[in-house]
């Protein structure tokens, strides 16, 4: 099956693998200045070093774990629509607003962090989400417009 709607996807899985990178290539460091010996951490999770590393090094943190909550929903109804052959043309657009946006979110967060625009950025990938819901929805229950 070939649907234009996966290579957003694809793209979108690959651009949470560099925040990755950038996250640990900013964490690593930060810690290290911080005087954190990372082989006498026992336990623990990446919140708790909040107010430990400076904010902006944590920045890519958080967002490597937003990337990791909402866009979760996104590959799943893109696979909604690829399976139902509705993943071309307008949706395949809307996959790629939405993934362009995240982006976008990911790197103003990552570098500025103003979160009104953080915020707009975030509305407008959900608006996107919402058009992909609703398209999914009409393609499986076999709601037609016109």
């Amino acid at each position: 099956m070939h649907s234009e709607i996966l290579k957003p996807v694809v793209v979108l899985i690959a651009w949470t693998l560099v925040m990755l990178v950038w996250l640990v290539a900013t964490r690593l460091p930060a810690m290290k200045s911080a005087g954190v010996d990372i082989n006498k951490l026992v336990g623990g999770k990446g919140g708790d070093a909040d107010g430990v590393l400076p904010a902006k090094a944590q920045w890519k943190a958080h967002n490597y774990n937003h990337l990791l909550e909402q866009p979760t929903l996104f590959y799943a109804v893109a696979l909604v629509i690829a399976f139902t052959g509705t993943g071309d043309g307008l949706n395949a657009t809307i996959a790629w607003a939405y993934v362009a946006l995240r982006i976008a979110h990911s790197l103003w967060q990552a570098t500025v962090n103003k979160v009104n625009v953080r915020f707009l950025l975030f509305a407008l990938a959900t608006l996107c989400l919402v058009a992909l819901t609703l398209h999914a929805a009409m393609a499986v229950f076999g709601w037609h417009h016109g």
